[in-house]
């Protein structure tokens, strides 16, 4: 959580605010990036854009919503768009494969193959419902945060997530049971 001082003092001009703000934001921004659009440089470059867009609209914030969720908005509606403009599917990047010492090797890619099935299910989700889940589930927002960072009523939230995870439970199923992916 940014502190709203911090807020308070880099709108006021102070420098050396806005660039701990920045700081402090980085990290979650670019992890949403990646996580939405699957890709590091993309990520790279959504994020770099996002600060942008932070640094030169902060004098817009108004503490109405929370500042993480006016963030997530904008890095969010900038993957939206990017990924509109390629209108390609997004793939997720391979895990890194590293080994802990307490799990078989058998278990290990066990469970690397069920990471890679659940990447892959959530790349074929819609946008929207992609957006939400990753959100949720790996952001840990709230439905009202994911609403207000969307601009989306909280039932088409719940609705998104709702459909994607029943999306994700016939794919994940299918994929068990031996299914065909695609």
């Amino acid at each position: 959580m940014v502190d709203p001082r911090l807020i308070r003092d880099a709108q006021a001009g102070n420098r050396e605010a806005m660039i701990e703000l920045l700081r402090q934001i980085e990290t979650p921004v670019y992890r949403t990036a990646y996580y939405l659009l699957g890709n590091e440089q993309d990520a790279l470059d959504v994020t770099q854009e996002a600060l942008l867009r932070v640094f030169t609209k902060l004098h817009t914030y108004q503490e109405k919503a929370h500042f993480h969720t006016w963030v997530q908005r904008i890095v969010t509606n900038l993957c939206i768009d990017l990924y509109r403009r390629r209108s390609d599917s997004v793939m997720f990047e391979a895990c890194d494969g590293s080994l802990p010492d307490r799990i078989s090797v058998e278990e290990e890619v066990e469970r690397l193959d069920l990471v890679a099935d659940v990447k892959e299910a959530i790349n074929r989700l819609p946008l929207h419902q992609r957006a939400v889940v990753i959100l949720r589930y790996l952001q840990d927002f709230s439905y009202q945060e994911i609403a207000d960072a969307l601009n989306l009523p909280l039932n088409t939230v719940k609705s998104h997530l709702f459909r994607a995870r029943q999306q994700l439970k016939v794919w994940l199923q299918d994929h068990v049971k031996g299914g065909v992916r695609g």
